[in-house]
């Protein structure tokens, strides 16, 4: 599979590609994301609708199979003072299959920058919706609760 762009914008053909534009708009950042975990609901689902707020650095993922919350990575330490927004695709859709990425401070497994990415199911519109600084020590026990 590979990304087409169109535009400004990058189309991919399935949920692998959210990887190849992680890794593409992280170098651009300088802060290159070197793991990444996609999203899956524990009922097996991978599509979801996404609420974030970069400036605590949140994101919650809605499965649309079994409408279940799961806060993203650490976002469950910030949620209370979180202002959530719910996502939506430049063509109305809100599903979308999601992606993290992590950059990681040199010689260590401590998280420097998060990346949340997605894919639009509806039109492949694949892209980083957010991105923030984030301290968290262990970059596995963070991408094990995408």
């Amino acid at each position: 599979m590979a990304l087409k762009k169109r535009g400004k914008y990058r189309y991919g053909d399935g949920p692998e590609d959210i990887a190849t534009e992680i890794r593409r708009c992280s170098k651009e950042n300088a802060y290159v994301a070197t793991e990444l975990a996609a999203a899956r609901c524990t009922c097996g689902g991978d599509r979801f609708e996404l609420e974030l707020d970069e400036t605590q650095g949140a994101a919650v993922r809605i499965c649309v199979a079994c409408a279940v919350r799961h806060p993203i990575g650490d976002s469950d330490e910030y949620l209370e003072e979180a202002e959530l927004e719910a996502c939506s695709c430049l063509c109305g859709e809100e599903t979308f299959e999601i992606t993290v990425g992590v950059s990681l401070y040199a010689d260590s497994a401590a998280v420097r920058w998060l990346y949340v990415g997605c894919r639009c199911p509806a039109c492949g519109l694949t892209g980083v919706y957010r991105d923030w600084k984030n301290e968290h020590e262990d970059h596995v026990a963070l991408l094990a609760r995408v």
